[in-house]
């Protein structure tokens, strides 16, 4: 049987992580465009970063292990990244024509200093295999776990995954339609619930960092098409 204490630390960690990703992309993109956007954005990484870590050594008062894939973990995660891959390219290619303003992308790329290719490279490389751990990291480790305090294992699967995706539409909107965005949002949805899910059956972000860098790699390759071809 939980403690009051414990839903309510869970509930206080969620009302403070969760809006971050929010603030910080709604600022870099829509209220102050340039460097204090910018900045903004990266002190709400960095506090996506430093309030887990924070609570588990000072709230809850675990130690924080680092665990190394098993060839299991391997082998689901580059099956599940395989399909993710294909299935956003598929769609993509099907849809692209009809619902991207091309143009529009580019733009709001050049306002954000994504038309250079360097920037744009190491951007990437950043996006695909760092912050797509320190996704994992927050939304499943953290976030998913606090969820499962407050609720059951499969709403709390649900949950998790409706947090991931609220930023992610705030930005998604700021390049595409509502259409677009509605897709693409969807498809956030449906990614980190199955990445909770892979979280609440093998208990590791493996399987699901894994699969996102595949995802991730399908994503930029679209916006590389979209930005300089």
């Amino acid at each position: 049987m939980l403690k009051p204490n414990q839903n309510q630390n869970a509930l206080l960690a969620l009302l403070l992580l969760v809006p971050a990703p929010s603030i910080g992309i709604a600022t870099q993109l829509y209220i102050l465009p340039g460097f204090p956007g910018h900045l903004v954005a990266l002190l709400s990484k960095i506090w996506l970063l430093i309030l887990p870590i924070i609570w588990l050594l000072f709230i809850d008062k675990e130690n924080l292990k680092l665990e190394y894939p098993k060839i299991r973990d391997l082998l689901i995660g580059v099956g599940l990244g395989l399909l993710m891959l294909g299935i956003i390219l598929i769609v993509y290619w099907l849809l692209s024509a009809k619902w991207i303003d091309v143009e529009y992308v580019r733009d709001r790329a050049t306002q954000v200093g994504l038309n250079s290719f360097a920037i744009y490279l190491v951007g990437s490389g950043y996006w695909i295999f760092i912050n797509s751990l320190l996704e994992e990291f927050v939304w499943r480790w953290f976030v998913y776990r606090k969820c499962e305090i407050l609720v059951s294992s499969p709403l709390a699967v649900v949950l998790s995954a409706l947090f991931f995706t609220i930023h992610h539409v705030i930005g998604l909107a700021a390049y595409f339609d509502w259409r677009a965005t509605t897709l693409c949002s969807l498809g956030v949805f449906l990614a980190g619930a199955i990445w909770s899910w892979c979280y609440l059956n093998y208990c590791s972000i493996w399987p699901g960092y894994i699969s996102h860098v595949f995802a991730d790699i399908a994503i930029f390759l679209i916006g590389w098409q979209l930005i300089f071809a």
